[in-house]
């Protein structure tokens, strides 16, 4: 198949090159009778300020220069021709050439000069006021102002329906991200990720490995018109980045760099020495036990004895830091532009041992070959390091300040609470060999050929993408962190992805008509391979992981997938007179991961339809608008959300004992379903655009409505088939929402300037059915008619109190144990008393950006917020474990003389498993960030193009009703998630619990003249 489409894609390319060259031929016989004049202008604002950097362009032709920092330019062009000049924030102007050779030019500044903006809405770009689906752009300000490691971080709480969490601050992660909510039960969610045209999702990659200093814009899809033309990969919504490219004029050389610190923004501080006594004193009060020693274990009594105690969480923590050097140099000729950067990013956790690395390097390049041949390249390589053994936060927490860090010879102790065996020194991590490695080779190109003559605008592109991300991990784990055998792993992995796309686009105007088709057939492959050998049993620690062979014991195992994917699409954008829009998409997907019994291809159409109401007659004396458009549009999108060979039953290796000896054998694994399809979602959008006051008051409001159908779910069977479930198209949900983003101006005088950006997103998921029975799925918390994740428990009430009858409401309750409501009023608390406490998602989502300039002072105020989540909160569930363990001082406890009514007694054993279900809804100051620009009679002293200083913060306050670490954060409960997974950089396991952090850097903005 891909040797047939790459002759295919060869062929046609050879054909269209062909017909261009014939057609071009003509044309340019003729053209050649004329005679090239010289021509020179300026380029000025109507207060005659000169403009640098405006685009001069022969219209029709290859020819475009800029003018210099006084405005001036020169070019070469026909008797004839047109001169067409641009700058971004004025209206363009065209002027034609008449035996006239010398040009003062004046450009008008453009009061709706958000409407004429160009923005990328898949596989070409449209101006905003055609745009018909909901399609956002990330702020420039936060893309280029704010110190991040990762792009969702820029994108975090400032795009209305996109919410991204940050549930960890460990090196080198990405947030996760969601637009417009969930509509899925259990598939992916994420949003599909494209970057110049090319997937980056389902590639290994992810946008952890961009650059931030080389993205010039992001937009976000949302609807189903603007999604709907990558079809299945669509479904959870598109995030289109476009990277810097080259432009006309001189090289330019920039420099953008920061240095920072990060602290922990919130320490949940364990118990001081006193009140960890205190704590195990009354412990064994409300145990009935008698009090031997002043500590809980015989290793505590010599440092209890001298008086001095360890902060566990500061021997666990350190100052993090962080800094970022990224160099670009850009430039170009008319015919050929560059931009190139390279970029070192080192990071130092705040708890020992977390360390993130990255050096990447990008060169894009555009070539005008012909008049009507473009090639172009988008080359990067990133290589991401997060080598190092790690410090475990969680234990540090747990650890007595009685406890021993050291033995006598320097050593860590193991047990620092000696014979307490459930707590290991929370610092033997780091004396772990851990490697942890990825690197992303990625490059793309393009060849776009533009027909002239009676075929003018018509175009072909063909894209072309190839990433190869490597993986390598391994450990070994030693005598001195408490592995007397020696244990060590190592990975190996490898995915090879190509993209291969067909792009056809014609646009035609004929008179107040305007019509512009695109058609795409592409495909894509992935293939992924894997290796893992293993060995136990080493007679000292010296090679370890540098010789797997001197194990006692070897595993070993291998892994290999393929992905395909062909797609084919046809989307009809028409336009009458800039009033009346229309979009038409429909794009076929066949994937090969469903089943052999069914079709592999699906359909997914969408329409659309757009009205420009301030071009209308009757708006032109309406002074309070300066735009209003109206947008509506439907269609159907679907999730694939299969992994790779899941339709397939297959069966897993296992050793069990036959006659004595140790005999490899097979157990049921997975039961296949050769009828598995997509996941549908339909979608319905109505928007509206407007601009208020000469634009002084912009933005946008949008209601939605998804229902999905088919829902991938797992159905339980009898365990006597063999198989305990089997996955199906079954169950359905509804997804609605309501969107608004508001930019004003509210203040703009000569030297100060006040701006604001506020959005607003809400939003309501609910399971419209599972199994076709109606009825609720108890164990997976599934609720008919409620959200998809809910906290389904015990309505908690308070503290019993000595001297309450628990009789009639709780019998087995004592004085500190948790009250809970009688919901079905039978006497007793038991399983039937549960109920929905709410919901984990937010309700709705905000956030408000205040920018103040005044002269070349700027300063940026970001308050994020999400309200209505209602989380289990296992910094309260994990208790004090039968009083082995210190606890947060933050966190208190019941006794007969505090009376409290939020916290139970040391004694409770919470056998009910309540989770504690807590608000977790919160108001963070985001990012605040002062910059001063220098200003041009500076900038020539010193003879720089520009230059700008900033210091920012991040994370700097978060008020919340949580109790914890933060409400964002996810924590993980002791022993949980895979055993193997401290090999993975951020496995979602006990030894990666991370705290949020807070961050401030000092950055410098310089480019060279």
């Amino acid at each position: 198949m891909k040797k047939k489409l790459l002759a295919t894609s060869k062929c046609a390319v050879m054909f269209l090159f062909a017909l261009v060259l014939f057609l071009g031929k003509s044309n340019n016989s003729i053209a050649q009778t004329n005679t090239q004049i010289s021509i020179s202008g300026k380029v000025k604002d109507n207060k005659g300020n000169p403009i640098p950097g405006a685009s001069i362009n022969v219209k029709g032709t290859s020819q475009v220069v800029a003018s210099d920092a006084n405005g001036n330019f020169k070019i070469s062009a026909q008797n004839g021709e047109s001169l067409v000049i641009t700058f971004i924030g004025y209206v363009t102007q065209t002027i034609l050439i008449n035996n006239q050779t010398q040009f003062n030019i004046t450009l008008a500044e453009d009061s709706g000069k958000s409407l004429n903006d160009v923005v990328v809405i898949g596989y070409g770009t449209q101006k905003r006021s055609d745009v018909t689906g909901s399609i956002v752009s990330v702020p420039k300000a936060r893309l280029s102002q704010l110190p991040v490691t990762n792009v969702l971080q820029s994108i975090e709480g400032a795009v209305a329906g996109v919410n991204i969490t940050t549930t960890s601050s460990v090196p080198g992660s990405q947030p996760n991200s969601l637009i417009r909510g969930q509509n899925s039960i259990t598939a992916s969610a994420g949003p599909y990720v494209v970057v110049d045209g090319v997937p980056l999702t389902k590639t290994g990659g992810s946008l952890n490995d961009i650059n931030p200093n080389d993205i010039a814009s992001v937009e976000v899809l949302k609807d189903a018109s603007a999604t709907a033309i990558y079809g299945t990969n669509g479904s959870n919504g598109v995030i289109l980045v476009t990277t810097k490219r080259g432009t006309t004029g001189k090289p330019v050389i920039r420099y953008n760099g920061y240095v920072g610190i990060d602290n922990i923004a919130h320490i949940l501080t364990p118990r001081s020495g006193a009140e960890y006594l205190q704590k195990y004193a009354d412990f064994l009060k409300q145990t009935n036990q008698t009090q031997t020693r002043p500590v809980p274990n015989i290793g505590e009594l010599p440092a209890y004895n001298a008086g001095t105690t360890t902060d566990w969480v500061d021997e666990a923590t350190q100052q993090g830091q962080i800094q970022d050097h990224n160099v670009s140099i850009s430039g170009g000729s008319p015919d050929v532009k560059y931009f190139i950067s390279g970029d070192y990013l080192d990071q130092k956790g705040v708890v020992k041992g977390y360390q993130f690395k990255r050096v990447s390097l990008r060169s894009n390049l555009d070539v005008n070959v012909t008049s009507f041949l473009t090639i172009g390249t988008s080359l990067f390589l990133t290589s991401n390091n997060f080598d190092g053994g790690r410090a475990n936060l969680l234990l540090a927490t747990a650890m007595s300040p009685y406890g021993q860090e050291y033995n006598s010879n320097g050593s860590y102790t193991i047990y620092p609470m000696n014979p307490e065996q459930l707590y290991t020194n929370p610092l033997l991590g780091l004396k772990t060999t851990q490697i942890n490695r990825t690197t992303n080779i990625n490059g793309n190109g393009y060849a776009e050929v533009k027909f002239p003559g009676v075929l003018t605008g018509l175009k072909f592109r063909l894209n072309t993408g190839y990433t190869y991300f490597p993986e390598r991990s391994g450990s070994y784990v030693g005598r001195l962190a408490n592995d007397n055998n020696g244990t060590a792993r190592s990975y190996n992995a490898s995915t090879n992805s190509y993209t291969i796309e067909n792009i056809l686009t014609y646009a035609k105007d004929i008179k107040k008509h305007h019509f512009d088709f695109t058609a795409l057939y592409s495909a894509q492959e992935r293939k992924y391979n894997s290796t893992t050998a293993g060995a136990v049993g080493f007679i000292n620690d010296e090679l370890g992981l540098d010789n797997l062979g001197a194990g006692a014991t070897q595993t070993s195992n291998t892994n290999r997938d393929r992905y395909g994917l062909n797609s084919q699409m046809g989307r009809l954008f028409y336009s009458y007179d800039s009033r009346y829009l229309f979009t038409l998409t429909a794009r076929r997907d066949g994937s090969s991961v469903f089943g052999a019994n069914t079709t592999k291809h699906g359909i997914f159409p969408s329409a659309a339809l757009g009205w420009n109401i301030m071009n209308e007659n009757f708006m032109k004396n309406v002074k309070l608008f300066s735009n209003l458009k109206l947008r509506l549009s439907y269609g159907k999108t679907g999730n694939e959300a299969v992994g790779v060979y899941n339709t397939i039953t297959n069966e897993v290796s296992a050793r069990s004992p036959f006659n004595g000896v140790s005999t490899i054998g097979v157990i049921a694994n997975n039961l296949g379903n050769v009828l598995l399809q997509w996941e549908t979602t339909k979608t319905a959008n109505i928007g509206l655009d407007f601009g208020i006051l000469n634009n002084r008051i912009t933005g946008s409001l949008e209601a939605y409505q998804n229902k999905t159908s088919g829902l991938l779910l797992n159905r339980s069977l009898p365990i006597i088939t063999g198989y305990s479930k089997v996955l199906e198209n079954i169950g359905k949900t509804t997804n609605n929402g309501l969107e608004l983003t508001l930019n004003t101006q509210n203040f703009a005088g000569k030297d100060f300037r006040w701006e604001t950006m506020f959005v607003f997103a809400a939003n309501k998921n609910k399971i419209d059915d599972l199994y076709g029975d109606g009825k609720d799925d108890l164990g997976n918390r599934w609720f008919i008619g409620q959200p998809i994740n809910v906290v389904y428990d015990y309505k908690m009430t308070g503290v019993w109190q000595t001297g309450e009858d628990v009789s009639k409401q709780d019998p087995t309750a004592k004085p500190g144990s948790l009250k809970f409501a009688d919901l079905n009023g039978d006497g007793k608390i038991t399983a039937d008393d549960r109920t929905i406490l709410g919901q984990t998602a937010p309700k709705w989502t905000g956030g408000i950006t205040n920018t103040f300039h005044y002269k070349n002072i700027n300063l940026s105020v970001f308050i994020q917020t999400a309200q209505g989540i209602t989380r289990n909160n296992p910094d309260l569930t994990y208790g004090d474990e039968t009083g082995r363990r210190n606890t947060p001082a933050e966190i208190g406890y019941w006794t007969p003389e505090n009376q409290s009514q939020t916290r139970p007694a040391l004694s409770y054993n919470n056998t009910l498993g309540y989770g504690y279900a807590s608000d977790a809804s919160y108001t963070r100051i985001k990012d605040v960030t002062l910059s001063y620009v220098f200003p041009q009679h500076v900038l020539d002293k010193l003879h720089l193009g520009s230059l700008t200083v900033y210091a920012s913060g991040r994370n700097l306050h978060t008020f919340t009703n949580w109790v914890g670490w933060d409400p964002e954060q996810t924590t993980y409960g002791r022993g949980s998630g895979n055993s193997g997974a401290n090999q993975q950089a951020f496995a979602a396991d006990w030894t990666n619990n991370y705290p949020i952090t807070r961050t401030f850097v000092l950055g410098l903005n310089v480019s060279l003249r």
